[in-house]
């Protein structure tokens, strides 16, 4: 099944088979996912193509300076027919949630979303509203530099489970996807290939995957480094260390395995990371990268030698 919605996904997100499994990652491992790239790479398309194979309402809100919490939670409406007050439900209220360009509202409605993605819950004039079961939020973001955006807070940045870049397709593949648009084909209705409740099931079995001690102490390893580099003002959190042991169990998962080895580790630690560290001015004056400095960091973490591979 799993194969199934990856090939579907790809058929439509033409060329990006590696962003498309970091989405699959952030799914089954039940976290939300932070975009951040130029308009027009296919951001949208992605997100209504995997709402769709799955079966899963979908929700769309352009974020703006002027809008408010309210259209993303829901608001209470006077009626003057019934004069009660009745609750409309916001796009939040929805299973696949696309906050589209997250970082050009103002900081009070990004706020407005902390509670959602924390808890699978929203507070509307004093009663809390449980969201669906399967609740995902796909937030993209300009580039900082752009003009009209506001930086995410790190306690919001810090609720998404990865961060990724989706860039520009390769020759071959922004050629077929041309092709697929002359006849249509990407304009046709996307088929679910499974529902909901199967991606529950799947979660389930993902949190049954094995993360030996060794493997722990690897992940470890890569937090603790983090903490005493000096090229961030601050280390990764714990939040991010679960976060970290949980993306991996999940991309052993989708690699047809029921333990995570230090590849998996590997695989997944820098879009995890990413967005949770952020560099020193001298750092930044020395014109270092991120990336690359979390790149060779975790080149340096200690591989362990052997994985206990049994439950």
């Amino acid at each position: 099944m799993i194969n199934k919605l990856r090939e579907q996904i790809n058929n439509y997100f033409v060329g990006k088979e590696d962003v498309v499994e970091d989405v699959l990652v952030c799914l089954l491992a039940g976290g939300h996912l932070l975009i951040e790239d130029v308009p027009g790479v296919g951001k949208t398309m992605l997100a209504r193509t995997l709402a769709s194979s799955i079966e899963a309402s979908f929700g769309r809100i352009q974020f703006t300076p002027d809008t408010l919490p309210g259209d993303v939670l829901g608001v209470s409406i006077f009626n003057m027919a019934t004069r009660e007050f009745e609750f409309h439900e916001g796009v939040i209220m929805n299973q696949i949630v696309l906050a589209d360009e997250i970082n050009r509202t103002s900081p009070k409605t990004q706020a407005g979303m902390l509670e959602a993605m924390a808890e699978k819950q929203v507070t509307i004039d004093g009663v809390k509203k449980q969201l669906p079961e399967l609740f995902m939020v796909i937030a993209t973001q300009n580039p900082s530099e752009f003009i009209g955006t506001f930086p995410l807070p790190e306690a919001q940045t810090d609720r998404f489970l990865m961060r990724i870049n989706i860039g520009y397709p390769g020759e071959a593949s922004e050629i077929l996807m041309a092709k697929k648009h002359i006849s249509r084909e990407l304009e046709e209705e996307v088929k679910p290939v499974c529902k909901a409740e199967d991606i529950l099931k799947m979660r389930e079995q993902v949190q049954a995957v094995l993360v030996s001690d060794a493997v722990l102490g690897y992940i470890r390893n890569i937090i603790d480094i983090t903490r005493n580099d000096n090229h961030f003002i601050n280390g990764a959190s714990p939040r991010a260390f679960l976060a970290l042991v949980d993306a991996a169990r999940a991309k052993a998962y989708l690699a047809g395995r029921d333990f995570v080895k230090p590849d998996d580790v590997k695989s997944v630690a820098l879009n995890v990371l990413h967005h949770r560290l952020t560099l020193t001015p001298e750092a930044r004056i020395k014109s270092e990268g991120l990336d690359k400095v979390l790149r060779s960091l975790i080149i340096a973490a200690k591989v362990p030698m052997e994985v206990k591979t049994e439950k």
